[in-house]
């Protein structure tokens, strides 16, 4: 065991849903002691930067519960089991805004929250896009907005975009610009 390595004892599960699945570890740590860790386990997201022919980023305005707050995002999903990150890209891409992308690129990739969870997400650059069909989820709301990368700043500043991927994927912009 290295020096902060935490080994595992016991795993209890809490609740398994459709986006998430719940456990309490039962650790011992490096100093011999034991603990407990609340770990959220999740399957992978992936995120996409588009920028329309018009220097006009791609986003999606929706409500999300656990913030109760409607916000600014770029298009984003949960990886299925098995699937292709940038196959996942280009799919979300086209279901939340209609836009399709002939290719995907990787940007970065990132651990959301790794205190507690471990969820992985891939950001991807979209290119040579054509406007298609938008078909979102039943469960899904989401109205497609395309901003300049000055409109993005002025979203940041309002708290409009707050997102990690979404604010890190305007800076991107900037740095290719």
């Amino acid at each position: 065991m290295n020096k902060f390595e935490e080994k595992t004892i016991t795993t209890e599960s809490i609740y398994s849903g459709k986006v998430v699945h719940l456990q309490i570890d039962e650790v011992l740590l490096p100093n011999g002691k034991k603990s407990k860790r609340e770990i959220v386990k999740h399957p992978g997201a992936v995120g996409v930067v588009a920028i329309t022919e018009e220097q006009k980023i791609l986003l999606v305005r929706q409500f999300r519960k656990a913030l109760e707050k409607t916000i600014l995002e770029i298009p984003a999903g949960k990886l299925e089991p098995g699937e292709d990150p940038a196959t996942c890209a280009i799919r979300e891409l086209e279901e939340e805004t209609g836009y399709c992308a002939m290719h995907v690129r990787p940007i970065a990739s990132f651990y959301t929250s790794p205190g507690f969870a471990d969820e992985l997400l891939y950001v991807y650059q979209a290119e040579q896009l054509t406007l298609g069909q938008q078909h979102t989820d039943d469960d899904e709301f989401v109205e497609v907005v395309s901003l300049t990368l000055d409109e993005c700043f002025a979203s940041i500043q309002k708290g409009e975009i707050c997102d990690a991927k979404t604010v890190l994927a305007i800076y991107h912009w900037q740095l290719l610009k």
